[in-house]
């Protein structure tokens, strides 16, 4: 009974630590463990959610503490910097947002609407949007595949 605990828990924790880093691997490790769908869902929002609060709220002072220990000579204008130009001129903070589970980590997709200026309700109400419709989506696809469960 007490292993039942400590491994179901063991699943939980792992599910939700690994949506916090990469979004995509909480729906699949999810499936593959086999958690429930609505189990997978909801780890996996809460994930990346918290992610997203802590860099909103800590993001700007940790940027600056890392400046300071990684004080270099930096350009401005790299190829990196004009992709992310680009990018937000063309899909702005919605479609960065949108977009941040499957094509960027929690982490860097809430740094760069942050930095780009997006306000932390905005911020927290669009990732929340995307959390939950990425979260659904993939763990209903990982969830029907056959040879995961």
């Amino acid at each position: 009974m007490v292993e039942t605990i400590w491994s179901s828990l063991g699943k939980y924790l792992t599910v939700y630590l690994i949506s916090m880093l990469k979004f995509v691997g909480g729906p699949t490790l999810g499936a593959a463990v086999g958690l429930t769908f609505f189990e997978t869902v909801i780890l996996t929002i809460l994930g990346m959610m918290t992610t997203v609060l802590i860099i909103s709220f800590f993001g700007s002072s940790f940027r600056h503490w890392l400046n300071k220990i990684f004080r270099r000579d930096k350009k401005l204008f790299t190829k990196r910097n004009r992709k992310f130009v680009i990018f937000w001129k063309k899909y702005g903070l919605f479609g960065v947002s949108f977009l941040t589970p499957v094509i960027f980590s929690p982490i860097l997709g809430t740094l760069l609407v942050h930095a780009f200026g997006g306000s932390k309700k905005q911020i927290l109400g669009y990732m929340f949007i995307s959390a939950v419709f990425w979260s659904f989506a993939l763990s209903k696809f990982f969830h029907l595949i056959p040879f995961i469960n």
